[in-house]
C-alpha cells in the first residue's frame, strides 16, 4: 500500500523536562526524536508528519525530518498537562490541512521503534474498523496491580480490594499489560470519544495490543546509553537528515 495523506504521524514533546533538552540529545550523533521520525518517514503507510511542541529546538530539529509545526498552547505545556488534550488540539490543526483517518501519536522522548512496528499496527487499525487504536503494549508481571499495595493509615493495605487471594507466583497471576510510550496508532474519528479509555481517552473504547518487550523512554543519560543499545541490537539504520 501506497503511502497516505490521510494518514499522519504526530511527535509531541514538551520542552520542559528535568533532563535538559532530552528530546534532542544526540543518540549515535543524531538527535533522539529524528530516530523515531525516521522510522515514521519510512513507514510504508504514513504521508504526513506534524511536532506538537512548545520548543523552538524541538521543532526545529523535527522540520529538519519533514514534520510541521503545531505550535502548542501553554495551557498545554505545563507539568499536568494531559498528552490527550494535546493530541485533539493538534488533530484540530491537522484536520484543517485535509481529512485525516488515522494518527500515529510518537513521543518524542523515545528511540527504540522502528517503521515496521508502525506499519503492523497500522495494518491492524485497517484490518478491523471496529478498533478505535492499536497500542503497543508489553507484560511486566512484577508490578502486576494485584501484587499494588495503597498506605492506608500509615501502613500497606492491598490496592485492588477484589483481588482475593493473589499467588506469589508471577505465572499464576492473569495476564495484565502495560502501554508502551513507543507510538499509539489511533482512528482519528474515535481521538474525541469523551467515554475513551482514561487516562489517555483519546485512544477511544476498543484499544487492541500490539505484543512487545517495551520500549524505552528517556529520562536520564543512562537511558540514552540503553537505547543506543536497542538501536545498535535491532539495526536500525541511521536516520539522514541534514
Amino acid at each position: 500500500m501506497a503511502k497516505s495523506e490521510r494518514i499522519a504521524a504526530l511527535m509531541i514533546g514538551r520542552g520542559g523536562s528535568s533532563l535538559k533538552g532530552k528530546n534532542i540529545l544526540p543518540v549515535h550523533g543524531v538527535p533522539l526524536l529524528q530516530w523515531a521520525a525516521a522510522a515514521a518517514v519510512r513507514s510504508r503507510h504514513v504521508g504526513r508528519y506534524f511536532i506538537s511542541s512548545d520548543d523552538d529546538d524541538i521543532i526545529s530539529t523535527a522540520g529538519k525530518a519533514g514534520y510541521k509545526e503545531i505550535r502548542r498552547p501553554p495551557e498545554l505545556c505545563t507539568p499536568t498537562a494531559q498528552s490527550a488534550d494535546a493530541v485533539i488540539h493538534a488533530l484540530n490543526i491537522i484536520e484543517r490541512e485535509g481529512p485525516v483517518d488515522i494518527v500515529v501519536v510518537q513521543h518524542a522522548n523515545v528511540g527504540t521503534i522502528t517503521e515496521a512496528m508502525i506499519d503492523d499496527c497500522i495494518d491492524q487499525l485497517i484490518a478491523d474498523p471496529s478498533l478505535s487504536a492499536v497500542v503497543p503494549s508489553h507484560e511486566k508481571a512484577e508490578y502486576h496491580p494485584y501484587r499494588g499495595k495503597r498506605i492506608t493509615d500509615g501502613v500497606l493495605q492491598p490496592f485492588v480490594e477484589s483481588a482475593g487471594k493473589v499467588s506469589a507466583n508471577r505465572q499464576d497471576l492473569p495476564t495484565c499489560l502495560y502501554f508502551d510510550h513507543s507510538i499509539w496508532a489511533l482512528r482519528a474519528a474515535t481521538i474525541r470519544d469523551p467515554n475513551g479509555q482514561p487516562p489517555w481517552p483519546c485512544m477511544g473504547q476498543r484499544i487492541k495490543p500490539y505484543i512487545t518487550e517495551g520500549c524505552l523512554d528517556v529520562h536520564d543519560l543512562e537511558d540514552i546509553v540503553t537505547t543506543e543499545k536497542w538501536i545498535t541490537a535491532h539495526g536500525v539504520p541511521k536516520p539522514g537528515f541534514a
